[in-house]
């Protein structure tokens, strides 16, 4: 069982999923605006978010910047009626880990949530749960990351990234096998998806991001991390 949280303003909807959540055992809270959906956030422990885009008094833009900004790490998940690449683009790189458009199947959407739960469960990680890389270390178990001694802050999708990374580690990873094996879709992330949150990992863990030399680029192909 997991403990959800539901911000969404439309009743019918928080119905719906409400009844849908709780008849797979899980116990979900639910807020209609998004004032409320980032104070219940913050003050209470959950194990994933649902967030609807439209909210009245913050978008669900905002709730997934000001929770990550604040150190909120749990999986999030976002809804919206909106069907432009670029509103994707935009949740995704402020810290959402998936996204779906309104109107949407059930059980597109209920596989989407159990993949997320699945993938931010600490028992599922690698039996290599801390990488040690020169003066950078991260412990894939709690999140937490250090370069020289001085902590640093990832995303839980960046996590993801450099924990498949690891796993690979000295090994070509191919840019579809990062969306398949981190984001488990690969019809509404594109790959240009993938080199925005290298490019970001970089930014955090190499001594110069523009000539990296912990996760290269193996061009045409992926990215290569080096250990």
């Amino acid at each position: 069982m997991a403990r959800i949280l539901l911000v969404e303003d439309e009743p019918q909807m928080q119905r719906g999923l409400r009844d849908n959540l709780e008849f797979e055992g899980h116990e979900v809270s639910i807020e209609g605006r998004g004032n409320n959906g980032l104070q219940t956030l913050l003050r209470e422990t959950f194990d994933l978010a649902i967030l609807d885009v439209m909210l009245p008094e913050m978008s669900g833009f905002d709730i997934v910047r000001k929770a990550r900004e604040r150190g909120v790490r749990i999986p999030i998940l976002m809804l919206t009626a909106k069907g432009e690449e670029i509103d994707k683009v935009l949740g995704l790189e402020l810290g959402a880990d998936d996204y779906v458009t309104k109107p949407f199947g059930l059980h597109e959407l209920m596989a989407r949530i159990n993949a997320l739960l699945r993938r931010s469960n600490p028992g599922r990680l690698s039996a290599e749960p801390v990488m040690l890389l020169g003066d950078i270390t991260v412990n894939f178990s709690s999140y937490s990351g250090s370069k020289n001694g001085k902590e640093f802050e990832m995303t839980p999708k960046e996590f993801e990234i450099l924990k498949y990374l690891w796993q690979h580690k000295n090994e070509t990873v191919s840019r579809d096998s990062l969306l398949t094996n981190v984001w488990g879709y690969d019809e509404s992330v594109s790959t240009r998806t993938v080199d925005n949150f290298v490019l970001k990992l970089r930014q955090k863990i190499e001594d110069d991001p523009a000539h990296p030399r912990i996760i290269i680029t193996i061009h045409g192909t992926g990215y290569k991390l080096i250990a």
